[in-house]
């Protein structure tokens, strides 16, 4: 199943017996908040205006846990995120798209989230709440809960040892910006630089340029395959904290490429001073 929804899609779609669950995850990036960015209240954007009948889900409580040794976004406690995908309506075989304001991290982390814990019909709706350009409702709808259960497990993930040992045996991408790659700059975590032997793979480079839609399969997969990945390769990715990895991973499955999560990600591996740092464009 291809795991994004255009806008004209979901139009069809909620028109239609089988109208999908929405699920409305509006975020700010932890970079924006860094940059002094005003604080954006991802519920006061949803009721100023959603897409009729999405529902309201909070990534920073219900996505992830509080921020500790595991990261900035460690894996939400189960108990927490079954039951917020309940409350917005979520059932085993109901199908559901995600979207949030446009960048796509946000609904990619809640697409994978929710395809890691056995949910098999879960789309992110291209480019956003800015690719829709139907009306917008202030209402919260009354949706009737869910009976989802999660069981983690059917997505691969990986912790620090084994992002560690796949950057020497398989392909580790990096899919923050180049610079922070690199360690030109690091304007949240401790350190700068990347896992050795990951490649950088920025996110920004999976949509089109100046935009927020995917760019093709085709040329999906050919960027993956100029970074490494082949039929043969083993595939994992990691970001800053969780987030825009789940972007990349999303990526890869556009691309027919499935891929591991290094869910903690760099800000989980940079707060242990024994685990090396690479720095500079070389992988290692």
């Amino acid at each position: 199943m291809n795991p994004i929804i255009t806008a004209t899609e979901l139009v069809s779609e909620l028109a239609g017996a089988r109208s999908p669950v929405l699920l409305d995850v509006r975020w700010q990036l932890s970079l924006a908040a860094a940059a002094g960015a005003p604080p954006l209240d991802g519920h006061a954007a949803y009721a100023a205006g959603h897409i009729p009948g999405a529902v309201y889900v909070d990534l920073d409580s219900e996505l992830a846990s509080p921020p500790g040794a595991g990261g900035r976004h460690p894996l939400p406690d189960l108990t927490v995120f079954g039951a917020a995908m309940r409350r917005a309506g979520v059932s085993a075989d109901s199908p559901v798209v995600v979207y949030d304001g446009g960048q796509g991290w946000a609904a990619a982390r809640a697409w994978w989230l929710l395809r890691w814990t056995g949910h098999a019909d879960v789309r992110v709706l291209d480019g956003g709440l800015a690719a829709w350009d139907g009306a917008l409702s202030t209402d919260a709808p009354a949706s009737i809960p869910g009976d989802f259960r999660p069981v983690p497990g059917a997505l691969p993930l990986l912790d620090a040892d084994r992002a560690a040992a796949l950057a020497r045996s398989g392909l580790l991408l990096d899919a923050r910006a180049a610079e922070r790659y690199r360690g030109d700059v690091e304007p949240i975590d401790r350190v700068g630089g990347h896992i050795p032997g990951a490649v950088s793979a920025p996110t920004t480079d999976n949509v089109v340029a100046g935009g927020t839609t995917f760019l093709p399969a085709e040329d999906l997969a050919a960027r993956f395959k100029r970074l490494g990945a082949t039929e043969a390769s083993e595939v994992g990715v990691y970001c800053g904290s969780g987030v825009s990895g789940a972007h990349e991973v999303l990526a890869l499955a556009i691309a027919g490429i499935p891929a591991a999560l290094y869910a903690g990600s760099w800000s989980e591996w940079s707060l242990d001073d024994s685990r090396p740092v690479a720095t500079g464009p070389d992988p290692q």
